[in-house]
């Protein structure tokens, strides 16, 4: 990430943490609409950091240098050379977060497997028919069209199709877990899709609402399947880009 991108996040991660610039810990009331608003944004940019998985300590040392830049002082190190250390910082959080992650979703794995009629695949793919559809199967070129849930193994909800409509995609581009699973399937059918992290997103995930190293859950209901084509409404279950 470039500097400039650096300091507009730490810039907005400032109005999350605003009291600090104050000299004070207390909580600010939060009491109109743009206060709120505000509030809001400070829950979405705390999300966004949580890579960095800061302790009281770390998050201490952040809000001092949130300080020194916002009252003009003379910074205690030199941006430029620990810019990369930030980023490497992120990196390596990151990847420790995604471990973790995979190790908490092992006995999920486990479990679903063993579960009535499920289907586990050489990919990783647990594959449970719900509801048996009719005619072919769709191929990865083919434009599928689909109702979903997506959700973690928490049954936390990250996205869901029937909040908008159907939507519509060439097979080939989502998640190779999707890919795999709903070319499993029929028109008509519904199925569920667990799928480990190294056949969804990875250990990047797609933060804030997807954590690295995620297993995830899908509930899809195949509607139709058309003839091979390029573009489709996005979906939570495309692919990063």
């Amino acid at each position: 990430m470039k500097r400039g991108l650096w300091l507009v996040f730490f810039g907005l991660l400032l109005i999350s943490i605003s009291s600090c610039a104050r000299g004070t810990d207390e909580d600010v009331k939060v009491v109109s609409d743009q206060d709120k608003t505000l509030y809001a944004l400070g829950l979405i940019l705390g999300k966004n950091v949580s890579t960095f998985n800061l302790s009281a300590r770390e998050l201490a040392i952040v809000q001092q240098g949130l300080r020194d830049e916002v009252l003009g002082r003379d910074p205690l190190v030199d941006l430029d050379k620990y810019e990369r250390a930030v980023q490497e910082l992120a990196r390596e959080r990151g990847q420790q977060m995604a471990e973790k992650e995979k190790a908490a979703a092992a006995k999920y794995l486990e479990a679903a497997a063993k579960e009535p009629h499920a289907v586990k695949t050489a990919s990783g793919l647990i594959y449970t028919e719900l509801r048996a559809g009719t005619g072919p199967s769709p191929k990865p070129t083919d434009v599928v069209k689909v109702n979903y849930r997506g959700m973690l193994t928490d049954g936390t909800e990250f996205d869901s199709s029937y909040d908008r409509g159907p939507a519509e995609f060439p097979l080939n581009r989502v998640i190779k877990c999707w890919t795999e699973g709903v070319g499993m399937m029929k028109v008509g059918g519904k199925a569920k899709l667990v799928c480990p992290s190294d056949i969804a997103y990875g250990d990047r995930g797609r933060p804030p609402k997807i954590p690295g190293g995620a297993t995830l859950v899908f509930e899809v209901e195949l509607l139709s399947i058309s003839g091979g084509g390029s573009g489709g409404q996005a979906t939570g279950s495309e692919k990063s880009h």
